[in-house]
């Protein structure tokens, strides 16, 4: 699944309009609309983006032994 279907797939979950969250982050919605057809979102990107949908990002590896990077 790629990083702009699951945006998607978490604003309909919240019942918000990617206008509304392109505000939310300080973004224009054009300038969000082209992101999410490029699909390039940083780390900290997509920590506003869940703080803005009030739920938590998170990235990385996580071993059968509990480690986690």
């Amino acid at each position: 699944m790629t990083v702009p279907q699951k945006i998607k797939m978490a604003l309909a979950y919240k019942g918000m309009s990617e206008s509304e969250l392109a505000r939310q982050i300080g973004s224009s919605p054009q300038a969000f609309n082209q992101r999410m057809k490029t699909g390039k979102f940083s780390s900290e990107d997509m920590e506003r983006i869940a703080e803005a949908l009030g739920g938590k990002f998170f990235f990385g590896f996580e071993f059968p032994d509990g480690t986690k990077i």
